[in-house]
């Protein structure tokens, strides 16, 4: 035997002697002497979402669109000068006028099919007041489209081609979307046909300034130009959302992505497709958010409801006896979480109909039934503010506003018996958002004759909160005040 495997020999029986004598006390055998560490044990794996199924089995359904518009620009190359320039007579024998110009500015976006006979649904923004609209197939046919509809206030358009046996999508429900729930969107983005991106639902039911009618779905998915249109799909393969808009201030993709969700946009296909336009309930109220400082200065326990500002004379709600500074807090039976709310609820609602308003009113709470009016188009509107004065104002230290009272031509103008002029706001007045040139109608709900009547008032309610009916252009509004 070697020298080495004599010592090997004498190990082993070393490395026996001494696991038995600590078994023969009572303890329990050691384990043999690992050469190298144990691995440790693997965290559990996070699998991601897949979607090549969701894509493979609805990416056929969704469309290119490229519309043209021919755009006339008045402008001529001959500079605007008086006859008397001394410049007039050079530019006019040597580089006459050449007339208006006009040129083409194609724009890009996405849509998907609806139905097998060619109806394809997309943004209004994509392919209203345009002379040409194409569409493009993933299998690369072309077609050109027909504009059947599109309503701006959603943003949802109806266009056709002639074509049958087309793929579609399947279309889902937006209620049983959750926030946090993974969804994808296809579409065209900077031209790139058939881009797919994913992300997550951020929040439902978001109010945007421009779209009032529309309770948009907010999700991280990455959309840029061209996507507009497009269908937003959940993990099940169904659109649950028409791709609209992002928030930005670059111009690209911020992390903050808003969808028209599919139901609201088939209500919308539905009309377009039986008429060509959209028809739409109004009462003639103008409301604003209710928020906490408000909600205390009127009493109220629950910060929910649709305060009502303004009450268009003669318009139905003013029928029916609704009043600026009620609260409406259902809709013909359904509850008004919020003004929004309150506005898609009424523009739903089917001009004619007959309606009950729930509301709250100085500690009251009554019903009352108002007819629906059709909402018309939207038409251009003046401002209706007040131009400040150079008469001596009255200082309100309470508040920190300079105030003023207007004159017979500004209430004639005003159309307004009551009011007075904000020139001049700081310290309270100035956090709370009154502006120079406001209109202060009401405080408290109670007429506002004049500047120092208004500044009595204040000096009544000082440490309080305080509500505000102001005036500012065509807007009325209530502004919630805290007083010192």
């Amino acid at each position: 035997m070697s020298a080495n495997r004599y010592l090997f020999a004498l190990l082993l029986l070393a490395l026996a002697a001494c696991s038995e004598s600590e078994h023969f006390a009572g303890q329990e055998p050691a384990a043999p002497m690992a050469l190298a560490a144990a691995p440790r044990a693997a965290a559990p794996s996070v699998e991601l979402p897949s979607f090549v199924n969701l894509v493979r089995q609805e990416g056929q359904a969704v469309v290119n669109i490229s519309s043209v518009q021919t755009i006339r620009d008045g402008t001529s190359d001959f500079p605007a000068l008086p006859d008397d320039d001394p410049f007039y007579e050079f530019f006019r024998r040597f580089m006459p006028p050449s007339g208006p110009r006009q040129f083409q500015a194609q724009s890009l976006g996405s849509g998907f099919i609806i139905s097998p006979d060619g109806y394809i649904l997309t943004n209004a923004h994509v392919v209203d007041n345009t002379d040409e609209v194409t569409v493009r197939l993933t299998n690369k046919r072309e077609f050109k489209a027909k504009v059947i509809g599109a309503d701006t206030r959603t943003d949802v358009a109806l266009i056709k081609i002639s074509a049958e046996g087309l793929p579609v999508v399947p279309i889902g429900d937006p209620a049983r979307l959750e926030v946090g729930e993974w969804v994808a969107a296809i579409g065209a983005p900077f031209g790139f046909e058939n881009s797919v991106t994913a992300g997550i639902v951020s929040a439902k039911g978001r109010a945007l300034p421009d779209g009032s009618f529309v309770p948009f779905i907010q999700t991280d998915v990455a959309l840029n130009p061209g996507n507009s249109g497009g269908p937003l799909f959940n993990m099940r393969g169904e659109v649950v959302g028409v791709n609209s808009q992002i928030y930005s201030r670059t111009g690209g993709f911020m992390g903050l992505s808003f969808a028209i969700p599919i139901d609201v946009a088939m209500d919308v296909v539905k009309q377009l497709r039986g008429s060509g336009k959209v028809r739409r309930g109004r009462i003639g109220v103008q409301v604003q958010e209710m928020s906490a400082d408000l909600a205390a200065s009127f009493g109220l326990k629950d910060v929910t409801g649709a305060l009502v500002g303004m009450v268009e004379k003669n318009g139905p709600a003013e029928k029916a006896g609704i009043r600026p500074g009620d609260v409406i807090l259902s809709f013909d039976g359904r509850p008004v979480p919020t003004s929004s709310d309150l506005a898609r609820m009424v523009a739903e609602s089917r001009p004619g109909s007959t309606v009950a308003l729930r509301y709250w009113r100085k500690g009251q709470v009554a019903s009352v039934n108002a007819k629906v009016e059709e909402l018309l188009p939207e038409r251009g509107s003046s401002s209706a503010g007040a131009s400040v004065p150079e008469a001596e104002a009255v200082q309100s230290n309470a508040a920190g506003l300079q105030l003023s009272d207007l004159s017979a031509e500004q209430r004639a103008r005003l159309k307004t018996t009551d009011g007075v002029l904000v020139r001049g706001a700081t310290g309270p007045a100035l956090r709370a958002g009154i502006q120079t040139g406001d209109i202060i109608l009401a405080l408290n709900q109670q007429p506002v004759h004049s500047a120092a009547a208004l500044e009595k008032q204040l000096e009544n309610v000082a440490g309080q909160t305080v509500a505000l009916l102001v005036r500012r252009g065509p807007a009325t509004v209530y502004v919630p005040l805290r007083m010192r």
